[in-house]
């Protein structure tokens, strides 16, 4: 007998890759006008799972039943005829076309035989005004920001008036504030009977947000639980352990300076940078969305240029604006957009591990396959990446194991100074912790790490000391022991004028 108030069940769900059991045996349930968290490690079956719903997977077994009916999601089409909307962490917008147009893809109003313009940008904007953003509806998407992106991919999920909701990680681009306002959304459309598959790893959130939570690990339901479970146990849940510590940072003893950056500036973008890195030592970066820490490091790594200052390892000058000569120098960037800058989606683990050290493994024109292959299933077992084998495509890698292979290919370079751009956004509880052990062990070799991360208390727990960037400057330096939550955030909405002007230390 099938529930009045349940919209969704899935049954035994199963699904196989060449090599990889994805999902064995996977059950869940949604009621209408409920919040209901899925909840796993990177590489749990999470993804998979959602992509059944959406149609872009099809399963090998078991069933899906939409109002208690059984029914098979061959394509995004029967998706949406079945009322099921699903909002990715990648975003699925056409860049070149507006707001409107994004929004109502497929499916414009017509009139005449013509798409009906006004219609279309008037509906579009009585949507956008429900998830509270302000963006004209004739925008072209590839002008927005990403959590205005985020908004408009909410919008058109409205737009499909559906009943059950897919949300993958929603609040990983966004600030504080723009969070509030997407759970503001969400409880409204679960007044409205609407229900909602949630996920997330940041655990806050559950309680915050959710009336359930389904645990997956291993491609397993291993348990449901109310959302009000502590967080402990939902970890134990995620991960079949207990973790002790969040933020184990240990901090080695310091060493001379490996990272100088003097006087840096971009006119426009940010102004009189100047900051040191030492050898054993994490430095964190702090601030608010557009404050410029990302311009900041790209810059130090030579990506992008910069007007004035100077940018030293060592005591060695580091020619500016060349990548080149910065990855040289010792300098590596794990970057904020992963997928975008950091991996070649369509090769394999192993060549990606071995983009950076392919230059010195080659001699007269040959690479040296057979060294470069050992090399990378050494680094890939020691950060113990998920994979079916080397030559899996990285495309098909879960996040936490795509940022795995980010950083696996700064450690096979010996990379002095590693530059972390967000190391864990999107990336669950277990393999935080595994990516913070890995940031021990290098700094207690000897490397120094620059860390930039929106998570103020990763900040405040991984860092020797915190910078606090306002408007392009340097608003503030706070040693470990003097960084609170409460003193970052007082730096991060100053207005410093000079860096000598700022407020350093206390």
């Amino acid at each position: 007998m099938s529930n009045p108030d349940e919209s969704l069940r899935i049954e035994g769900i199963r699904k196989t890759f060449p090599g990889v059991v994805a999902l064995d045996g996977v059950d869940f349930d949604l009621r209408r006008g409920e919040v209901h968290v899925l909840l796993g490690e990177n590489g749990a079956g999470k993804s998979t799972l959602i992509k059944m719903l959406s149609g872009a997977y099809t399963p090998d077994a078991g069933r899906i039943l939409v109002d208690g009916e059984e029914v098979r999601i061959h394509g995004a089409q029967d998706s949406e005829r079945l009322g099921i909307a699903t909002i990715y962490q990648e975003f699925n917008l056409v860049p070149d076309l507006t707001v409107a147009e994004n929004i109502f893809l497929g499916r414009q109003p017509r009139r005449f035989g013509m798409i009906d313009r006004k219609r279309m940008e008037a509906e579009a904007e009585t949507l956008l005004k429900r998830v509270g953003v302000r963006v004209s509806p004739r925008a072209r998407v590839r002008e927005l920001g990403i959590a205005r992106l985020q908004m408009v991919e909410i919008a058109k999920a409205l737009s499909l008036d559906a009943r059950v909701l897919v949300m993958d990680e929603p609040t990983a681009v966004l600030t504080s504030e723009e969070v509030e306002r997407l759970f503001a959304i969400v409880r409204s459309l679960r007044a409205d009977g609407v229900g909602v598959v949630f996920i997330t790893h940041h655990l806050e959130e559950i309680a915050a947000l959710g009336d359930r939570v389904t645990v997956i690990r291993d491609g397993r339901s291993v348990g449901q639980v109310p959302a009000a479970t502590p967080e402990d146990e939902l970890v134990r849940l995620m991960v079949g352990r207990s973790i002790e510590q969040q933020y184990p940072r240990q901090r080695p003893e310091k060493g001379a300076p490996l990272l100088s950056v003097e006087g840096l500036g971009r006119d426009g973008v940010f102004h009189d940078v100047s900051f040191e890195v030492h050898a054993g030592e994490v430095v964190g970066i702090a601030g608010l969305v557009g404050a410029g820490r990302t311009e900041v490091v790209r810059a130090v790594f030579g990506a992008d240029p910069y007007d004035h200052g100077a940018v030293r390892v060592a005591g060695t000058r580091v020619r500016r604006h060349d990548v080149n000569a910065a990855m040289a120098a010792g300098i590596g960037l794990v970057p904020e957009d992963r997928k975008g800058q950091g991996l070649v989606l369509d090769a394999s683990v192993e060549e990606n591990l071995g983009l950076v050290t392919l230059r010195s493994a080659t001699r007269a024109g040959l690479v040296d396959r057979k060294a470069q292959s050992a090399a990378a299933e050494r680094i890939a077992g020691q950060l113990k990446v998920r994979m079916a084998g080397l030559g899996q495509r990285v495309r098909t890698l879960s996040g936490g194991n795509q940022q795995k292979v980010v950083i696996g290919k700064w450690l096979l370079a010996d990379t002095k100074v590693l530059i972390l751009d967000e190391p864990t956004r999107g990336i669950d509880v277990g393999a935080k912790v595994e990516i913070y052990q890995l940031i021990n062990e290098l700094t207690a070799a000897g490397a120094a790490v620059l860390m930039i991360s929106s998570d103020l208390p990763e900040v405040l727990g991984m860092s020797d000391r915190v910078l606090v960037m306002a408007q392009g400057r340097i608003a503030g330096e706070l040693a470990a022991g003097e960084a609170t939550q409460d003193a970052v955030m007082s730096l991060a909405v100053s207005t410093p004028t000079t860096e000598r002007e700022a407020t350093r230390g206390h």
